[in-house]
């Protein structure tokens, strides 16, 4: 079997973009940030069965899947420091931003992107 690492999932961002709900969303309707995610939320996911974890948007994951996949077999985003990367769901009107670390052996579900 490959060589497989945890990844931690970490929400940065939840957003609004008033833009684009003013020129395309539903009249009347009340949108605010993604209510599912906030920020600072973190799951770890195992590198392994790569399973969704529990309690995560379904929508969320079917976008984060494949970077999760890279990260947790050892490869690589081109921009982004080795082992991380940021991405972010595909809900135009109130996308959430996610920090994606692969974990070493032995690391907790702190977060850490972001730190020097």
């Amino acid at each position: 079997m490959a060589q497989s690492w945890d990844v931690r999932i970490t929400v940065l961002k939840t957003l609004l973009v008033p833009e684009a709900v003013a020129a395309h969303a539903a009249e009347g309707a009340d949108w605010r940030p993604c209510s599912r995610h906030t920020e600072g939320q973190v799951w770890v996911v195992d590198g392994v069965s790569l399973d969704c974890p529990e309690g995560f948007c379904g929508w969320a994951w079917a976008d984060l899947n494949r970077h999760v996949v890279t990260l947790a077999r050892g490869g690589n985003f081109h921009g982004s420091r080795p082992g991380t990367t940021v991405v972010a769901c595909t809900d135009g009107y109130r996308p959430v931003i996610f920090g994606l670390e692969r974990l070493e052996r032995g690391e907790g579900p702190d977060p850490g992107l972001g730190e020097t």
